[in-house]
């Protein structure tokens, strides 16, 4: 193998670790599994990465994922447009539709609010989300942050800012633990939670 040939090897190594969750054993994995596949597969893999990059952008109103200017959910008319689900990031979304408790619209923060790596609410969706009730008919808005310290804190300080604009603020209840994250929820908790979510 030429001095080449391990640079190449190492230049991908190096790019895959930088994937979340991918560690130095991981990456040597993908990357012979890259290297002994088909060049069909590969060469597929990397044309559904670039189009990814190239059509899938933020819905202009929730903020969730999408390839037009609304995602799938905000443009659907049988969707409950008057009740909002905030949650921290688009990945939080389909577990929430995996449990069929809601049918109401999404807004996507874009994380949370955690002093320690510098995200304060100015960093966030949320003057987006003041305006998306001030110019509807919503009726409740759940607040589904992860219930964590981070998560907790966007809730109270979400909470404080909508509150006074009369509208209902709920949060869902216990059954999703305590520091752990909504897209590792089994569908039967996320469903019960939603179902007992309390007002804020």
């Amino acid at each position: 193998m030429s001095k080449d040939d391990t640079h190449t090897i190492e230049k991908l190594l190096a790019e895959l670790e930088r994937m979340p969750g991918v560690g130095p054993k991981s990456a040597q994995r993908i990357a012979y599994w890259i290297l002994n596949t088909d060049e069909e597969t590969a060469h597929n893999l990397a044309n559904t990465i670039s189009e990814v990059k190239d059509r899938v952008h933020f819905c202009k109103t929730c903020f969730n994922y999408s390839t037009g200017d609304e995602c799938e959910i905000c443009a659907d008319a049988s969707r409950d447009h008057s009740q909002i689900c905030v949650v921290c990031e688009p990945r939080n979304i389909p577990p929430i539709e995996r449990s069929l408790a809601f049918k109401g619209v999404y807004h996507v923060l874009g994380g949370e609010i955690s002093p320690i790596d510098g995200i304060g609410p100015e960093d966030l969706n949320i003057q987006p989300l003041i305006n998306r009730l001030s110019n509807s008919e919503v009726s409740e808005v759940i607040i589904a942050t992860n219930p964590n310290i981070e998560g907790e804190t966007t809730a109270s300080y979400l909470a404080r800012q909508l509150k006074p604009l009369g509208v209902k603020l709920t949060r869902p209840a216990s059954g999703i633990p305590v520091g752990g994250d909504l897209e590792f929820a089994d569908e039967v908790t996320l469903g019960r939670a939603f179902e007992d979510r309390r007002e804020l």
